[in-house]
Order: C-alpha cells, then sequence, then structure tokens
C-alpha cells in the first residue's frame, strides 16, 4: 500500500473554491489575484487565504452553498481516485481549499477518498463570518503528510504527492514521489515529474506499478 495525497484547487479540480463564492460577492477579480501571487509564492499561503476569506465577510450561508455546488473534479479524476482506492492504496486530499466544496465535488462523482485534510468558512447567524479556520491556513502539507504517514505506519518513500502551487511545495520536498500537476514556475524545480492530465496520471501510477493497466 501506499499513501497517495492529493491537492485539490488547482489537481483534483480546476475549479477555484473562493472565485466561485466570490462571484456571488462580485470580488471574483480580485480573488483570482490574490490567488495567483500565493500560488506563485509572491505572497504567504496564509495571508492569501485570511484576504481571500474576508471578502466573503456577510455572505449568506445558503449563497454560499450553491458555490459549493458549482466545484467539480477534472475529467477523469474519480476514475484515478477509484482505481487507487480499488488497488489498495490509502488516498487522501490535503487542501487549503473549503471542506463544503471537497465533499460537494466527490459526493457528485459518487467516489470517496480516505482522509481528507481541509479548511473551513465559519458561519454565524447564517452569513459568513469573513474569518477562515482549519489546520492548512499556518499548517502545512509536510506535517499533514508525515502525520498520516506515521498513522499509517507508511514509510515516506511509499508516498506520493500531487500538486500544482506553492502551498504544495512542503508535501512535495518529502514524499516519495512529487508530481507537479501543470505545476506553477516556482513548484516545477520540487517536482520528480510533471503531468497535465488526469489521463497522465494514471499512465504514470501504471508506469510506476503504482496501477496496474489492466485493472481498469
Amino acid at each position: 500500500m501506499k499513501l497517495i495525497a492529493f491537492d485539490f484547487d488547482g489537481t483534483l479540480s480546476d475549479s477555484e473554491m473562493t472565485v466561485l463564492l466570490g462571484e456571488r460577492m462580485d470580488v471574483a477579480d480580485e480573488m483570482a489575484d490574490i490567488t495567483e501571487r500565493a500560488m506563485n509564492d509572491e505572497i504567504s499561503y496564509a495571508d492569501s487565504l485570511r484576504k481571500r476569506a474576508s471578502l466573503l465577510e456577510g455572505l449568506e450561508e445558503e449563497v454560499a452553498e450553491e458555490a459549493y455546488g458549482e466545484v467539480e473534479l477534472r475529467p477523469g479524476a474519480a476514475d484515478v481516485i477509484e482505481r487507487l482506492n480499488d488497488y489498495g492504496h490509502h488516498t487522501a486530499i490535503l487542501t487549503g481549499g473549503f471542506d463544503r466544496g471537497v465533499e460537494r465535488a466527490l459526493e457528485a462523482e459518487g467516489v470517496d477518498v480516505d482522509h481528507i485534510v481541509s479548511n473551513r468558512l465559519p458561519v454565524k447567524g447564517g452569513r459568513l463570518t469573513g474569518g477562515v479556520e482549519g489546520p492548512l491556513i499556518e499548517g502545512t502539507k509536510d506535517r499533514e503528510l508525515e502525520a498520516l504517514a506515521d498513522e499509517l505506519d507508511v514509510e515516506m518513500a511509499h508516498t506520493v504527492a500531487i500538486g500544482d502551487g506553492a502551498n504544495d511545495l512542503p508535501m512535495l520536498e518529502v514524499a516519495g514521489l512529487s508530481v507537479g500537476f501543470s505545476p506553477k514556475p516556482a513548484v516545477e524545480p520540487a517536482c520528480d515529474t510533471v503531468v497535465h492530465s488526469m489521463h497522465a496520471l494514471a499512465d504514470l501510477f501504471e508506469e510506476r506499478n503504482i496501477l496496474r493497466a489492466d485493472d481498469e
């Protein structure tokens, strides 16, 4: 068994949750700019996340749920996850994004992962507070990956991390195999290999004997 850890926004999904939420507050362009600066390692991820969350203060919870419902997995992502699960690997999503968006996207495709580490946007009085809570604001993905590997008694050499942005760098640097999914320029040097589609990721897993070509 291997531990396979995916980033979500920009990797498993090409939906950007904060932008979808920001559209409901007419701040999507500002959201996208903050996100891009963070993914290129121009500002810290924690600062970017707090800035984006603050722009959502006052958004009705029901409207936020509509936005979460628009979050989708990339074509082929559900199939890759399902094949990894069937093969007996432990699948995880480590994301600075928000729990409800991840859950809704997985539910829509009828697929599950074994472990999700994510953040959340707190609600008070039926509206978003403008704050953000969770382990991956100041915490880093390498710590979460190492803690999960330790819990499962999986050696780090048997871990795989897949991500695209600067906040994925810590887990990409410690994983046994680091895969950049159309990574940002600041991230690519930390990757053992790069793919640009879920089909290519499945092919890579077959080449590395993580999956079999005949198990589809």
